[in-house]
């Protein structure tokens, strides 16, 4: 019953989606501006680790899309608890956590779409990375935006407006790029600024994905950031789940 309640609430939301193309595209242009404008000041400059200026920048670009688009997700369930969408879907016999993941798999999809339109994008930029290092982006993408738009989706049912929401949401992705080598690698900062970093759990994703874009798979940055990305989207949904089931009622 869960897998197929969770298939129909993520065909719902991915049929909404798919009848908004230009919102499929728009989604990935500022990191798309940043590849064009930012990466280009990068080429031949010493970045502090192994492989070209665009295997350190299309990684932290990557994880900037989820980062960015899946905090901002809890904006459509403020817009449907005002409609009473909520609450007439949490008087069925829909699972909670259906309700849940019908929507995280549909952002997900979404971002994983925006990230591969990237990945293109960059490969004729000058882009040259192994299959495998792209295929485990996808996957550390896949992990963030799960994890964080169940956190988003969460913090949204708790709100009561967006003008609560977006302050929030803003108090904590600014720290995280800024904190967690998005755009730069933290070994670049001054060693108070790289210590703090390490507080920040989207760091341990941008350095396993750049090991991953160079071809090293088997290294102490990969196995940080698995644990990191698997152990917060545990977390994450199960504290939506718990806040589907019981907000409001």
């Amino acid at each position: 019953m869960l897998l197929h309640d969770t298939a129909l609430i993520y065909g719902r939301y991915l049929r909404q989606s798919l009848r908004s193309r230009f919102a499929l595209l728009f989604g990935v242009l500022t990191p798309l501006l940043y590849l064009l404008f930012f990466g280009p000041l990068l080429t031949d400059l010493p970045l502090g680790g192994a492989g070209s200026s665009w295997q350190v920048l299309v990684p932290g670009l990557l994880l900037q899309l989820g980062l960015f688009g899946a905090l901002f997700a809890g904006f459509t369930v403020i817009v449907e608890k005002g409609q009473g969408v909520v609450e007439r879907m949490r008087v069925t016999p829909v699972s909670r956590l259906a309700l849940l993941l019908g929507r995280v798999l549909r952002d997900t999809t979404v971002f994983v779409f925006q990230a591969v339109l990237l990945v293109l994008a960059a490969l004729v930029m000058g882009l040259r990375a192994p299959v495998a290092g792209i295929l485990i982006g996808f996957g550390f993408v896949a992990l963030l935006t799960l994890s964080l738009a169940a956190l988003s989706y969460a913090l949204g049912m708790k709100v009561r407006t967006p003008q609560e929401f977006g302050p929030l949401i803003n108090m904590v992705s600014m720290p995280s790029m800024l904190l967690s080598g998005l755009m730069l690698p933290m070994t670049l900062a001054p060693a108070w600024l790289n210590v703090l970093s390490h507080f920040v759990p989207f760091r341990y994703l941008v350095d396993a994905v750049r090991d991953a874009y160079v071809g090293h798979y088997a290294t102490a940055h990969m196995l940080y950031g698995v644990l990191v990305a698997v152990g917060f989207a545990a977390l994450t949904v199960t504290v939506g789940t718990r806040v589907f089931r019981t907000a409001g009622a």
